[in-house]
């Protein structure tokens, strides 16, 4: 019984975490700052920003946070949010399947080697 409580908690808790988690990657993102990051500010400030180019990836379909097609700003910046959110959350959750899968019991081994069999013993 306790057993079912604690699982059905744990997916509120997952359910709940992946929900803010959309929020504010669809949502929130909007208000981040738009002010260039680090490496934009150094390059700028050191002089070299006049020597960069496009990489590879630059006409994908997420470039520049924003999802290619989508011509709402704000829209796409949430809809790329949410994309990228997706994605990280599958490529965890496979690892951690992958890294945490249950092995496999040998026959006749106790289930769980650190409680008693006898229920009468603490």
């Amino acid at each position: 019984m306790k057993t079912a409580a604690l699982l059905r908690r744990s997916r509120v808790q997952w359910v709940a975490g992946l929900v803010v988690a959309l929020l504010l990657a669809g949502g929130i993102s909007h208000y981040a700052s738009s002010s260039p990051d680090g490496l934009q500010h150094v390059a700028t400030e050191t002089g070299f920003s006049d020597t960069a180019t496009e990489h590879v990836a630059a006409d994908g379909p997420l470039a520049d946070y924003r999802v290619a097609g989508v011509t709402d700003d704000r829209l796409s910046g949430g809809l790329a949010g949410v994309v990228g959110t997706g994605v990280v959350l599958v490529l965890a959750s496979g690892l951690t399947w992958a890294l945490h899968r249950p092995r496999p019991r040998t026959a006749g081994a106790p289930r769980d080697a650190g409680t008693s069999q006898d229920p009468g013993t603490p």
